[in-house]
């Protein structure tokens, strides 16, 4: 199943929308993007044998290794994958279920947490 762009964005805002407010403050200097998939170069850096299974990726420095010290830095940056979303969904649902999936996966990079974490909390 494929979405347009434009749908497929409004999802991703809707699943950030779901942050809560508590914590949404925190989120204030992230860049959230939707590209269709990722690129080779930086599949290459990352060591990722199969792009298509990477859904989204977390850029930055997660806010449990920052210090009142260091300097300012450039927004951190999430990037959602459309294409390897709708890969992996059969329905709209699961691809509504998936993108909050992945976007709750990667905001909780940004709070300092695992793959082992997240898996626990139900978000890998």
């Amino acid at each position: 199943m494929h979405l347009s762009g434009k749908e497929f964005a409004e999802l991703v805002r809707e699943a950030l929308a779901e942050v809560p407010p508590a914590f949404r403050h925190y989120l204030e200097n992230i860049i959230v993007d939707v590209e269709p998939t990722p690129d080779s170069k930086m599949c290459r850096e990352l060591e990722v044998d199969d792009p298509s299974e990477l859904l989204g990726l977390y850029h930055g420095t997660p806010l449990t290794e920052r210090g009142f010290d260091d300097p300012i830095a450039l927004p951190d940056r999430i990037t959602i994958y459309q294409r390897n979303i709708e890969g992996i969904c059969e329905s709209r649902k699961e691809i509504v279920d998936e993108i909050r999936t992945t976007v709750l996966h990667e905001i909780g990079h940004h709070f300092g947490l695992e793959e082992d974490d997240l898996d626990e909390l139900g978000f890998a």
